[in-house]
């Protein structure tokens, strides 16, 4: 494994590591940020539910986007797109606020997560892409696994905020190192499909 294969897969890995585990992280603080922020149940749900709709039904979009664009350049968007929420929910002054950010965190992780995949296919040729695979998802899988664990001890031991400030500094030096670290790849010259792309979206949203 080369240096420049390294980065990509250490920063794909630790970009679908934050997305994963923010969408479990989240569920464990859902008591705590009822009861600071006076929500209901009903709209508790939604700080779930906004999340994993926009992040659902915007998945192929992203990947659409990053084969016409720029995959690097889509993913580093993605992730602004997420940091810059994860800064919204940990100010937000109500329910609403944070529901709307949560689902803008959403936005940035459909970004993220298929152009992770596509930026590790690219950097490692088919007998090295098993292995590198096998790596990228089982740090996701480790997300998964320790999403609520991680989330009981930031508020336990701080406040709900943190669990969206501690992706400030991560996604910062994810954007600054990407930029600087892996290469530009893109897809297919194909125009994008606008009609496609709508219907594909609305289709998702119906099925989520």
């Amino acid at each position: 494994m080369t240096v420049v294969q390294r980065w990509v897969l250490g920063l794909a890995s630790l970009a679908s590591f934050m997305m994963a585990l923010d969408s479990m992280i989240v569920t464990t603080a859902l008591a705590t940020i009822r009861e600071d922020l006076g929500a209901s149940v009903e709209a508790l749900e939604w700080t779930v539910n906004a999340y994993n709709l926009t992040f659902a039904v915007l998945l192929l979009t992203g990947a659409a986007l990053g084969d016409r664009f720029g995959r690097r350049r889509v993913f580093v968007v993605g992730l602004a797109v997420f940091t810059l929420a994860s800064a919204a929910c940990a100010v937000s002054p109500d329910i609403g606020v944070l529901i709307a950010a949560r689902a803008a965190q959403g936005v940035g992780a459909a970004l993220v997560l298929p152009l992770s995949l596509t930026l590790v296919s690219a950097a490692f040729p088919p007998a090295q892409r098993g292995r590198a695979m096998g790596l990228y998802l089982g740090i996701t899988g480790l997300a998964t696994f320790s999403g609520p664990f991680v989330g009981g001890a930031v508020v336990a031991g701080l406040a709900w905020q943190w669990i969206f400030w501690l992706n400030l500094p991560i996604g910062l030096v994810a954007i600054v190192l990407t930029t600087r670290r892996v290469a530009e790849t893109r897809g297919a010259a194909r125009p994008l499909d606008v009609v496609g792309v709508l219907l594909v979206t609305a289709g998702a949203l119906g099925v989520v």
